[in-house]
């Protein structure tokens, strides 16, 4: 019996679309960038609107600013107080969601994902209004008094951006692991039950466990996801106030577009995409360790 094998291009030729794509719009903008980074270029100056080769200027100029390490505490404040809100309520709503009496609830929990970022961010605006918004209201039931202006207070503009972005997209984060849960294999937890194993260990020993990729795969576009966020910035604070609530990628837009510095806005870009990879690869490569011990 003969088998008929493919022309030895096909494979190349299948996945020729998806090389193309990540190359125009990932690896080019990428090394771009990089250059980019090496020169002083703005267009606001007129002997700098011609590229100027600077070196490392521009990263010596953005860490030796206050500003700029002021937006970067901001950042990563912000990336570790919303991303494990996301992973923590993502997960508990799965469980939650994944009994059948519960199932007719997922739309709700997922409905505030499906609002475009600028709209949610525009209805959480009313919430925070300073004399009827509801969100003091709410916190007053409480016996809270609390600041009467949350995007305005320099302490407290930050936790605004975290609320929303927490609202918005927990219920995104649940999807993935509302599937992880019930592709989990049942017969495992019968005999759980049979040998009378509590609910904590359950979770602790076996579902977490065997959660794991999931885990991975949601912490990483979880903070890709968080580090990306600059919709309800505008809304909401836009940087304010003193820049307490500026983030990286906000800051990128302000540097390129309001001061017309190419070369920085470049230079701030690489060490977004940095932290990024750094993060990515490391958080990878733990998980994959952890498994090969497992």
């Amino acid at each position: 019996m003969t088998t008929r094998r493919g022309h030895p291009l096909l494979p190349y030729l299948l996945i020729l679309p998806t090389l193309v794509f990540v190359l125009v719009f990932t690896v080019y903008p990428t090394i771009a960038s990089v250059v980019g980074s090496l020169f002083q270029h703005r267009l606001n100056i007129p002997r700098y609107r011609e590229p100027v080769f600077y070196g490392l200027g521009n990263y010596v100029d953005l860490f030796s600013s206050d500003d700029f390490r002021m937006i970067l505490g901001n950042t990563l404040r912000y990336v570790v107080t919303v991303v494990p809100l996301w992973i923590v309520t993502a997960l508990g709503l799965a469980l939650w969601l994944s009994r059948p009496r519960f199932s007719r609830l997922r739309v709700a929990m997922f409905h505030p994902t499906m609002l475009p970022m600028v709209s949610a961010a525009t209805v959480w605006m009313f919430f925070l209004t300073p004399d009827y918004g509801l969100f003091n209201e709410f916190l007053r039931l409480f016996g809270y008094t609390g600041p009467e202006n949350w995007v305005s207070d320099p302490n407290r503009a930050l936790w605004a951006l975290v609320i929303v972005a927490f609202w918005k997209d927990a219920g995104f984060y649940m999807i993935f692991y509302l599937a992880g849960v019930q592709n989990l294999p049942r017969d495992v937890y019968e005999a759980l039950k049979l040998e009378g194993a509590g609910p904590l260990v359950t979770f602790f020993r076996f579902t977490l466990p065997l959660l794991r990729r999931t885990t991975l795969f949601v912490t990483t576009i979880a903070v890709i996801g968080a580090f990306r966020i600059v919709d309800h910035v505008f809304i909401l604070t836009q940087g304010g106030p003193s820049g307490r609530s500026t983030l990286l990628l906000y800051h990128l837009w302000q540097v390129r577009f309001d001061s017309l510095n190419v070369g920085q806005a470049s230079a701030i870009t690489v060490i977004l995409v940095m932290m990024l990879l750094v993060f990515t690869v490391t958080n990878f490569l733990v998980s994959e360790r952890r498994t090969g011990d497992a």
